[in-house]
């Protein structure tokens, strides 16, 4: 049984799937966010369990772990992207992650896997990214920072517990159950697949630059790797980057979108690349593909197209 701290959100719904596919049993835990979705739910009560559980709350993190007699442990568990506020981020990135390494150090869980970011290469001038690169210290949002924080505290402390702690560095994601329409591509196939213009009006001006670059990950690709990270029998590593290992452009990703959505528009889409864009920021899946195997399934292209008939199946 592997229990999915913050398995509500659009990543950890789609690694419970992955993980159902390869024939594990999974409890997902809520905090405020319930959505199941239909394609979980003739699942639920056998081979998928919810439960409610304040990650801040040690009592209800070791109360949930020992009933449910979980194995081991993928934490998904964080504030949102634009913050309640520093106290709130502090106590779900510290206290949150203290509470479920104790759990899994109390019960002697197999394996806890942590989602860790991209952004903790964000400062760094050019990819591909690599694990054993240095990091800044210097660090502009709350994700850059406590993602940081939290793998130096995990695996030291899963160093001193004797616990196996695995961080894995999560590329750009895009894909089926996605919600708040934060990325470009989804924005993108929403409003094709509506014949309107994306809606771009929170960026400066208005606009996005064509040649800016993100390591775009299909979500399916990305469950596969974090479900072949956690079930490997042993690791070589404690760090691992699931992701497309290719960065993909604005315009990439537009034009797989047109060819998907023909008559698509995006007349936000500009010339020309934000000054403080890394160049290159992709991130290298060497490691995994040479530990368990990992290839991408997906491309921008094929991504998109799959995305997009998921859009179409919703209506």
């Amino acid at each position: 049984m592997i229990l999915i701290v913050g398995g509500m959100g659009f990543i950890g719904l789609n690694t419970a799937l992955r993980l159902l596919e390869v024939g594990e049993s999974v409890v997902i835990t809520q905090h405020s966010a319930h959505r199941l979705p239909p394609v979980l739910a003739d699942e639920l009560g056998k081979r998928v369990f919810t439960e409610r559980m304040d990650v801040r709350n040690a009592f209800e993190v070791l109360d949930v772990v020992k009933r449910t007699k979980a194995d081991s442990i993928i934490t998904f568990a964080a504030p949102p992207a634009r913050g309640i506020s520093p106290q709130v981020d502090y106590d779900i990135y510290t206290r949150g992650l203290q509470n479920v390494l104790e759990a899994a150090r109390a019960f002697g869980l197999r394996r806890v896997s942590l989602a860790s970011s991209a952004s903790v290469y964000a400062g760094l001038p050019e990819g591909p990214y690599d694990e054993d690169m240095p990091l800044p210290i210097e660090s502009r949002t709350q994700i850059e920072a406590f993602k940081k924080a939290m793998e130096i505290h995990a695996l030291n402390y899963a160093d001193r517990a004797g616990l196996d702690v695995v961080a894995l560095r999560i590329g750009s994601i895009y894909g089926p159950l996605y919600y708040s329409m934060f990325n470009p591509a989804s924005r993108m196939c929403t409003s094709g697949l509506r014949g309107e213009e994306p809606d771009f009006s929170d960026r400066p001006n208005g606009t996005i630059f064509e040649d800016d670059q993100q390591d775009w990950t299909y979500v399916k690709d990305l469950a596969r790797g974090i479900a072949m990270v956690h079930t490997a029998e042993k690791l070589p590593h404690a760090i691992y980057n699931v992701a497309a290992g290719r960065a993909t452009s604005v315009k990439e990703t537009f034009e797989a979108v047109r060819k998907a959505i023909p008559g698509a528009a995006c007349s936000a889409m500009k010339p020309g690349r934000t000054p403080s864009m890394p160049v290159n920021p992709a991130l290298s899946i060497s490691r995994i593909t040479a530990d368990l195997g990992y290839e991408p399934a997906f491309d921008i292209e094929r991504g998109i197209a799959d995305y997009v008939g998921w859009l179409r199946d919703q209506d």
